[in-house]
């Protein structure tokens, strides 16, 4: 960990391998295997496929279990791109609302475009099924490549990527597996820096605000971390607050008053990001509460309006633009697996 300008430390990890999940496959799962599992013809299979033409029943539930267990997606251009290549890179993001997605998109589709390559974007309100629907409508038009976001899918997601045969990049976490291409941070180290922090500065009573945390596993991470961090020093969360919803900064001033109504002698509170944590101050401003005189605040994400608050907000930085460009370079390449921790900072800001 290094001392940087600005009341900043930077945390930065190096390019590992990255030992694929079992089952991942670079070749794409063709009809013909799934004509071999079924043990029918390839003509049959199409024929079931394409609901056309004469089978038994017995025979659809045959292939429908090969197409299952194989991750077979069929091609709706089959024969169009045999010669030139796909030149389209599917791009899954969980949200258009949070600020943090519009970044990875933005340094993702730069880079795309650059390299002749066109992105389509699909979002998933953080819905792993819905996931597993449009990765499947994604993988069926032959894409050059896949951009998905975290590490945690369905399994019926996982065997669609393993078995596609392309490219596949997972963003924004690098605690876990992944499937091929991982550019990223920890986001448990980030809530244990951020524990560290706050009880570095003093703070013995802290609280935990933050959103849907089932939905959102990288936020789930960064809990687990921050608690890990204050159980390191022997401390726990004196209380928190979960909003069963998205993040939001309404979410963040409903939860901060919620969790003070309960724990009066709170003296900081942590957020699962910094929309959260906005709110939060929105809170402390109505209710005359000196920040962080009477209330330190700690948000993650480092989004500009933190930075431009009356008082900074303290925050850990994540390289969201860095990261989509980074993916969506080697996602278009043809090298081996690979993670690439791109690190946080730690913003101390004037709120904790």
């Amino acid at each position: 960990m290094d001392e940087a300008e600005g009341g900043r430390r930077d945390y930065r990890a190096e390019a590992e391998p990255l030992t694929p999940r079992d089952g991942a496959a670079r070749r794409p799962v063709t009809l013909a295997d799934v004509a071999r599992e079924a043990r029918v013809g390839e003509s049959t299979v199409s024929r079931v496929l394409r609901s056309h033409g004469s089978y038994s029943q017995k025979t659809r539930a045959q292939v429908e279990a090969a197409v299952a267990r194989l991750g077979y997606v069929p091609n709706r251009i089959a024969g169009t791109l045999a010669s030139t290549g796909s030149r389209l890179i599917g791009i899954v993001i969980p949200s258009l609302t949070n600020i943090v997605f519009p970044d990875l998109l933005r340094g993702a589709t730069a880079t795309l475009e650059a390299e002749g390559f066109q992105p389509v974007i699909a979002v998933t309100d953080y819905d792993q099924d819905r996931e597993e629907t449009v990765v499947d409508s994604l993988l069926s038009w032959r894409p050059a490549g896949l951009i998905v976001t975290g590490l945690e899918h369905n399994p019926g997601t996982v065997r669609r990527l393993a078995a596609s045969g392309v490219r596949v990049a997972e963003l924004l976490d690098v605690d876990g597996p992944g499937l091929d291409i991982v550019v990223g941070y920890s986001n448990r180290a980030a809530g244990a820096a951020s524990a560290r922090h706050l009880v570095g500065r003093g703070y013995r009573r802290i609280g935990y605000i933050g959103h849907d945390l089932g939905r959102d596993r990288r936020a789930a991470k960064r809990y687990a971390g921050f608690r890990e961090g204050l159980g390191a020093a022997g401390l726990a969360l004196a209380g928190e607050e979960r909003i069963a919803a998205p993040s939001s900064i309404e979410a963040g001033r409903t939860g901060l008053a919620a969790l003070l109504a309960r724990v009066r002698d709170l003296d900081a509170a942590y957020f699962s990001n910094d929309d959260m944590a906005l709110g939060g101050y929105f809170h402390c401003l109505a209710r005359g509460l000196a920040v962080p005189g009477r209330l330190a605040l700690f948000g993650y994400n480092g989004l500009d309006v933190g930075r431009l608050m009356p008082q900074p907000l303290a925050t850990i930085r994540t390289p969201r633009v860095e990261a989509g460009a980074t993916a969506a370079r080697l996602v278009c390449g043809s090298g081996p697996a690979t993670v690439v921790d791109l690190g946080f900072e730690l913003v101390e800001g004037a709120t904790a």
